[in-house]
């Protein structure tokens, strides 16, 4: 009986030692990453001021005159419309407490008033959506020139990296003969104007 129970022991051990070992012999995934190493020598990087760009860059400029005209012309418009309606208030008030209209008079003039003020809304809405998108769509029209010419720029002067460096931008330092804002908006310009000969040819 004894001599079952250490074989049935020894047994045991062996088959624990047995798993252990075979546990341990497992070969473990290779989780080294996979990236290329870049020979980062002739690395090239610049960048452009985005706020000396919007000064300097002729096409941002008329985009952004034309915007700002419209957007006097509608508030202008607005507040002409507002006035109007205001002096009708008033003018009509004045009748009202001087006993100079009919209650049928008073109605109508009532409803008048509805119909200015519904209208002065409605001129705030509509036109005020249009100017925004339009306004979206110009600077959404700059954005993709600037950074189509930007793609050109870049290949032309050999650039590996065009950065974007402004107040509030991700760029907290970077050393001013980096800056290349003259020669990009020059060359900014300078397609702008080739694209204005053709369209005046």
């Amino acid at each position: 009986m004894n001599k079952l129970i250490v074989f049935s022991g020894a047994v045991m051990v062996f088959t624990l030692v047995s798993c252990g070992k075979k546990e341990e012999e497992k070969p473990t995934a290779d989780t080294t990453p996979k990236v290329e190493v870049r020979d980062m020598k002739g690395l090239k990087i610049a960048f452009y001021n985005s706020d000396s760009l919007k000064v300097q860059f002729k096409y941002f400029k008329e985009q952004e005159t034309i915007v700002n005209n419209r957007q006097m012309k509608f508030q202008k418009e607005l507040e002409r419309r507002q006035k109007e309606y205001q002096d009708f208030i008033i003018r009509n008030n004045q009748k009202l407490q001087n006993n100079e209209l009919s209650e049928n008079q008073a109605m109508q003039i009532q409803q008048r008033a509805q119909q200015m003020e519904a209208e002065i809304v409605q001129y705030q809405q509509t036109e005020g959506a249009r100017l925004e998108k339009e306004t979206m769509d110009k600077l959404e029209s700059i954005r993709k020139k600037i950074e189509t010419y930007g793609k050109q720029f870049s290949e032309e002067n050999g650039i590996d990296i065009l950065l974007i460096h402004g107040q509030g931008g991700q760029i907290n330092y970077i050393n001013a003969t980096m800056d290349v804002t003259k020669e990009f908006t020059e060359y900014l310009n300078q397609r702008e104007e080739e694209i204005e000969k053709d369209i005046k040819n």
